[in-house]
């Protein structure tokens, strides 16, 4: 099949290298020309994925239109923030481009004014295409360096491109599973950062393993009841854009989230992290996303909210943990 990845964050590149490992032919097309140009010359993304060399087979380029024209599926690899303006860039050209068959979402935040989830966002945008959501524990590093990982490919309509994208994905060391809750599978992928955000804050203060495994086990609970309430099949959240995808966040050096919330309990301020920040942290902005649905919908959700007071109004997170811990006991 023809792929085409459009923004080469570490994600969107390692999906590349994979895709073009199996075969396929694969075209990245990062966001700004200079870095394109630095992509093909080094054969290397030392931005974003620094110490994996590129295959001479997989295509660069800096410009939406040719790489789009031939692809049977576009791969949207931007930050979430930045998924309806690369929709618009998109659109322009979808005459010239006859083959497009599907596009996937590899965003994994809310879009911030009308806190849809990424894969609404670009079904508002394309309402002529299936539109689906890759997700699940699948830290980019491993992925391009093909160790084994497992993700789920969510499509509402049961298209059965799905199924030829599936197998097109899946080799002896990357097995991608199908659904068909799109909803469920982008809430866990937002979610989940969140709740690494709490995870870090746990690693930075020095908690131990109990109150970790258990901040863990409170967030997969409050996870199903803010899926379930926003729509989301609650098998979902058990799956691997859910639990699977909270476990590696959570506990994964790599994960920006976590590295947020240890920065944090450390003494930075959430604001100042984010600011000298190079790469997204989706779930700074998922929070307050969230917090919002949460007053919208009536809905309990101490942990969200206590992580939202710590990025929002500055509290301490051993006052947030203090606030977790001294709520009104009740069974399990």
């Amino acid at each position: 099949m023809n792929f085409c990845i459009l923004g080469a964050g570490a994600f969107g590149t390692s999906i590349a290298i994979h895709l073009n490992s199996i075969g396929h032919i694969v075209t990245l097309v990062p966001r700004r020309m200079e870095h394109a140009l630095d992509i093909t010359s080094d054969r290397e993304n030392k931005v974003y994925l620094p110490g994996v060399k590129l295959d001479i087979n997989l295509q660069i380029s800096g410009e939406i239109k040719p790489s789009i024209m031939e692809a049977d599926v576009i791969i949207l690899a931007c930050p979430s923030y930045g998924l309806k303006a690369l929709c618009e860039q998109i659109q322009p050209h979808l005459r010239s481009s006859w083959g497009i068959k599907l596009f996937i979402v590899l965003s994994k935040g809310l879009e911030e004014n009308s806190l849809n989830l990424p894969c609404q966002v670009v079904e508002n945008c394309f309402p002529d295409y299936p539109v689906a959501i890759l997700s699940g524990p699948s830290y980019a590093l491993e992925i391009a360096t093909g160790k084994p990982a497992a993700m789920v490919l969510a499509e509402k309509t049961g298209n059965p491109i799905i199924n030829t994208v599936q197998t097109a994905f899946s080799n002896q060391v990357v097995r991608v599973y199908t659904s068909s809750d799109t909803t469920g599978v982008g809430l866990g992928s937002c979610l989940k950062n969140v709740y690494a955000i709490a995870s870090g804050i746990c690693d930075g203060l020095e908690l131990g393993d109990n109150a970790k495994s258990a901040l863990i086990t409170r967030s997969i609970t409050e996870m199903v009841t803010i899926g379930k309430t926003l729509g989301g099949q609650v098998e979902t959240f058990y799956g691997l854009s859910g639990f699977g995808d909270l476990i590696a966040t959570c506990n994964g050096k790599w994960s920006r989230n976590r590295t947020l919330g240890e920065k944090i309990a450390k003494g930075q301020s959430a604001s100042d992290i984010i600011a000298n920040q190079n790469t997204s942290v989706e779930g700074y902005k998922a929070t307050k996303c969230f917090h919002q649905l949460m007053e919208k919908n009536k809905l309990d959700a101490p942990i969200l909210n206590e992580i939202y007071e710590v990025l929002y109004n500055g509290k301490e997170p051993k006052a947030a943990l203090e606030s977790l811990m001294i709520r009104n006991l009740k069974e399990e």
